[in-house]
């Protein structure tokens, strides 16, 4: 007769070997079968771009210009308008008007911040912008200009996203080629605002040159834009750099085509910071010319 104890010892190796059987059957099954179509593969981060250190290039002749030539109001093929006295997000005082304070004369483009009333606001001025009329994406844009002078003025060199594919402001990014504040007259800044990176968390990526003379003579303010990162310049010389680091949106929202601002705004969160010196105005920036070429590699 089996004992009580061989037979029990006997049931609990077949199940162990069944068990062993299973887990080989399994496992062989997987190894031979085909990877599914849906199936996705690994994820291959992208290449990196240029480094710090790599030049860009950028065709030599501008595909996109205004030398300003002719005398009167700006062509209305390149520039529009962006009016009101909203306060524009930023607590400003000026009203923008439709051509009331901007004009083509001896080769300039004049924008001028009034002390005036209108439409319920004690300042005028004037927001021009390419606003579907030259969009770009990538490339190098180069704005001389001589900048207002003036303790409340708030002149303004800027890009904003055509669309908000991103989300509203600061998803989409805006791109400061230039911002100057008039109670801080040789200071000129660039800055970058990102869903991660804005003022409004101090997180803005910005950088800030001493100039002189920036009321009384011409400089160029330039933007070079390229997939890989952007840079700011005056006079040739760069002072400013962001570089697109892949991870996506909330850092680099810059792969969209932006269009170009120029403004002066009067007071505000930052432009009113001291005060407004009304004795200041009307106070002009004068823009010698606008060019933009495209970006090569």
């Amino acid at each position: 007769m089996i004992s009580f104890d061989f037979q029990l010892t006997f049931i609990l190796m077949r199940k162990f070997n069944l068990a062993i059987l299973q887990v080989c059957i399994i496992v062989i099954s997987l190894s031979c079968s085909k990877k599914s179509p849906n199936t996705p593969g690994p994820i291959t981060p992208p290449t990196p771009g240029p480094g710090i250190s790599q030049s860009w290039t950028f065709e030599g002749t501008p595909s996109w210009t205004d030398e300003f030539e002719t005398n009167g109001s700006p062509d209305p093929l390149k520039w529009d308008y962006e009016i009101g006295g909203s306060g524009w997000g930023n607590n400003e005082l000026q009203y923008y008007t439709r051509g009331e304070n901007v004009k083509q004369e001896n080769g300039q483009l004049v924008i001028t911040a009034k002390k005036e009333d209108y439409n319920g606001k004690n300042y005028t001025s004037t927001r021009l912008v390419t606003n579907k009329k030259a969009e770009w994406l990538y490339g190098r844009i180069e704005i001389k200009a001589r900048l207002p002078k003036g303790r409340g003025t708030w002149p303004a060199l800027w890009m904003f996203p055509s669309e908000s594919f991103y989300g509203t402001w600061p998803k989409s990014g805006e791109i400061d080629i230039m911002e100057h504040v008039g109670y801080d007259m040789n200071n000129v800044h660039f800055s970058l605002h990102t869903e991660v990176f804005n003022f409004t968390i101090k997180t803005e990526k910005t950088s800030t040159k001493y100039t002189e003379a920036v009321a009384d003579s011409f400089h160029v303010y330039r933007l070079d834009w390229t997939p890989y990162g952007i840079r700011g310049f005056i006079d040739g010389v760069q002072y400013f750099e962001f570089m697109n680091n892949y991870s996506g949106y909330k850092t680099w929202p810059f792969d969209r085509k932006f269009f170009l601002i120029m403004n002066i705004a009067v007071g505000g969160n930052w432009g009113g910071a001291q005060g407004i010196d009304n004795n200041a105005f009307p106070a002009t920036m004068n823009i010698d010319y606008v060019r933009y070429y495209k970006f090569v590699q």
